[in-house]
């Protein structure tokens, strides 16, 4: 059966304690739902899947996904019913995948109930990028404040202090620094903190990461030239460490 269905509500954390996002990754070509699942479960993601619009349904139903990633043309029932389905009964964010082109069905995918809207072909690093950006959207409104170690990052106030005490940071700072703190531990590299706090992958300035980095240690670092909380991991980007300078 060609199913997740291994996943249950336990198993929403890592081995190190970081909880996961699950994302229900719908369409009907397995080797699209297989490229998918693989990048994903990579990035630390939870993946359930399905191959037709009615096992879509059962499968959000039973696993209640953090977000959805669906094919417009499904057999049994297409994707705009089963994003109309899921948006009665629950606010999930959905990223529409498909081949169609047109203005007015991208606008139509809109209308009933997608949040995002992604071209096939397209690339695993920008479908990444976007299910991060919709994600942070949609966290929003439960996860307005991140604590790591001495850190603290109220995202609807948009204030960040360590020791309690505030600091200023410019917008790509704070982008940054929230991204980092939302995943302590992971190591990204600077294209994927680039393509994470815009949205999009910026490849010809990868390197303005270091120098937005470089002023935030010396915002937020005891000795900016031995960091202790931003961490680099040298031949690939950089983490925050899980105490967060504690």
């Amino acid at each position: 059966m060609r199913t997740g269905g291994r996943f249950t509500a336990c198993s929403r954390y890592t081995e190190r304690g970081i909880m996961t996002k699950r994302i229900l990754v719908v369409d009907d070509e397995p080797w699209v739902v297989q490229s998918v699942r693989s990048y994903l479960e990579a990035s630390h993601f939870e993946i359930v899947v399905a191959y037709d619009g009615r096992e879509a349904i059962a499968q959000f139903e039973t696993h209640q996904p953090d977000l959805i990633i669906l094919d417009w043309m499904l057999p049994k029932l297409d994707g705009i019913s089963v994003a109309q389905h899921v948006r009665a009964k629950a606010n999930v964010p959905i990223i529409m995948l498909t081949a169609r082109v047109d203005e007015d069905d991208r606008i139509e995918g809109l209308e009933k109930g997608a949040d995002d809207y992604i071209i096939k072909p397209f690339s695993a690093r920008e479908l990444e990028a976007r299910v991060r950006a919709v994600l942070r959207r949609a966290d929003g409104g439960s996860r307005q404040t991140l604590e790591v170690g001495v850190l603290r990052l109220n995202q609807q106030q948009h204030q960040v202090s360590i020791h309690g005490d505030p600091i200023d940071l410019t917008a790509m700072e704070f982008d940054l620094l929230g991204f980092l703190m939302s995943q302590p531990g992971r190591v990204f590299t600077r294209l994927e903190l680039l393509e994470a706090v815009r949205g999009e992958a910026y490849s010809g300035f990868e390197r303005s990461v270091d120098s937005h980095i470089k002023r935030l240690r010396q915002k937020i670092e005891k000795d900016p030239h031995n960091p202790t909380i931003i961490r680099t991991v040298f031949g690939i980007g950089y983490k925050l460490d899980r105490e967060g300078g504690a």
